[in-house]
């Protein structure tokens, strides 16, 4: 009787357990929930405010590491140092690149890595976190496939909100960035990102007086930061051409919000 009744937990202990996920970047919690709702357990890599470029994990995060099932890899650059170390603490994590089948565009001197920013790129990813996790966890396949139907016309959703808050800027028009976190963004809505950065680097003054000069024939209206890296010469140009400077991040939370968010900002519409 014991030994049944040991069988029996055991059976429903596996029946009921959760697959432990562990993802890269903010956005990437969203789409996860959106399929997998509370079929799965699912953790954050880089924290609020830390960039994915230089990201090193904390201790804490390590142990999670050692009991996941699964990682879902997005591309961003601290991956490449970091995925070969985490598979060697837990030999059983399987990574998974949720980026497969997205055409991905250069960037200054690299892939871009920033492909969330445009909603069909993330029903791309949807499409494949859904696969993944019914390989995973077949059992509740129905489950994901219906959520991620609802899920993908969401975003269709989306991407038309997106269209209608831009439709009256003219077909390339400019938008300013520190960092170039926002071509794929650009690319979907015909525009076109000036980005300060250069090299991965703040600007020496020469570059830095170009860049307003062209900002400036541009008639840019804003320059958009990202808390992960320094406002010193955002604030010199927005100082110069006496325009604000907006924070707007793509590892934010509330992924669709903040895309909105950013669409209005460029379209220079009051919240």
């Amino acid at each position: 009787m014991k030994k049944l009744l040991f069988i029996l937990l055991t059976l429903n202990t596996t029946a009921f357990a959760k697959l432990n996920i562990i993802v890269s970047i903010q956005p990437q919690l969203e789409f996860i929930s959106k399929i997998a709702g509370d079929r799965v357990s699912s953790s954050l890599m880089v924290q609020a405010g830390d960039s994915p470029h230089t990201y090193e994990p904390k201790p804490s995060q390590m142990k999670n590491i050692s009991n996941a099932n699964l990682y879902f890899a997005i591309g961003v650059e601290f991956e490449q140092v970091w995925l070969d170390k985490f598979k060697t603490q837990n030999r059983k994590l399987i990574v998974k690149d949720i980026t497969k089948d997205i055409n991905k565009t250069e960037g200054q001197h690299s892939l871009d890595p920033h492909v969330w920013v445009d909603p069909i790129n993330v029903k791309i990813m949807a499409k494949n976190i859904c696969s993944i996790l019914i390989e995973q966890d077949s059992k509740n396949s129905k489950y994901y496939k219906e959520n991620l139907n609802s899920y993908l016309q969401e975003l269709d959703k989306t991407n038309m909100e997106i269209k209608e808050i831009l439709k009256k800027l003219p077909s390339g028009s400019t938008f300013m960035v520190f960092h170039p976190s926002w071509g794929y963004f650009a690319k979907r809505y015909n525009l076109t990102e000036l980005a300060v950065e250069v090299d991965g680097k703040s600007p020496k003054m020469k570059a830095l007086m170009m860049i307003i000069k062209k900002a400036k024939e541009q008639k840019v209206h804003a320059i958009f930061t990202q808390p992960e890296f320094s406002e010193k010469s955002a604030k010199i140009i927005a100082n110069s051409l006496d325009i604000p400077i907006i924070k707007a991040s793509p590892l934010a939370s509330n992924w669709a919000e903040n895309l909105k968010r950013l669409a209005k900002a460029i379209a220079n519409e009051k919240e």
